[in-house]
């Protein structure tokens, strides 16, 4: 492992599932694993990027629509539609949106947060036309007192099953270092207009803070050039 970069501690917090833990803990212990520190925008984040593959190469990928673990459907739509467009803006690789509900995806009959065969990569490569596959879940979605959303995702290779990158995190308004996140998000981001009272706006409505939840999960996206 190259000791020039900094491995990040993962400090989840507490209501993330000891099953999920474990999970974030084995990519730390698989060979060629590294948890890389992410950007100020995006401190404290579980997420990896694999060492030994190169994003930019990996062609056309197919978001599928998040399963949903909250009590709100419409959230998985909502939080799909905005990952789509924060990561078409970092311009890695090409991507389409498959919906839970589009046949040649309901045919294969996949759980996302399971591993899959060689047969079921071939079998995903031939429905959706892809070289990669990004699934996930939405873990958590509270609108009140205050807003929260948790996502659980992860970028496969479909030509050798390998993991490129993954991501386990909960972004909750209450907590002050999302909050500093939040105005850097609005400097930096939306600097048209910026005002506290957007800030405020955005902390309260659930389809701003979700643009912001997918704004920093792209962020993590830092391939090789």
């Amino acid at each position: 492992m190259n000791s020039s970069r900094t491995i990040l501690s993962l400090r989840l917090p507490e209501r993330v599932p000891i099953s999920r833990l474990a999970t974030l803990l084995l990519l730390v212990l698989l060979p060629g694993c590294q948890l890389y520190q992410a950007p100020p925008m995006a401190v404290n984040y579980g997420y990896y990027i694999n060492p030994d593959k190169d994003l930019f190469a990996v062609g056309r990928t197919a978001l599928v629509e998040l399963d949903n673990e909250s009590t709100y459907p419409q959230v998985s739509t909502d939080v799909t539609d905005a990952l789509f467009q924060a990561l078409q803006k970092k311009q890695v690789f090409g991507l389409t949106v498959v919906r839970q509900n589009d046949p040649a995806w309901r045919s294969l009959r996949l759980d996302a947060d399971l591993m899959y065969t060689p047969e079921q990569l071939l079998a995903i490569r031939k429905a959706l036309k892809c070289d990669a596959v990004l699934v996930g879940t939405v873990t958590e979605f509270k609108p009140h007192p205050h807003l929260a959303v948790g996502l659980r995702l992860k970028l496969i290779d479909l030509a050798d099953g390998q993991l490129l990158w993954a991501l386990e995190q909960i972004w909750d308004s209450a907590d002050k270092t999302t909050e500093y996140r939040i105005k850097n998000y609005f400097r930096t981001q939306i600097r048209s207009g910026f005002a506290p009272l957007r800030e405020q706006l955005l902390a309260v409505s659930s389809l701003k803070f979700i643009k912001f939840v997918a704004f920093e999960t792209a962020e993590t996206l830092q391939p090789k050039r």
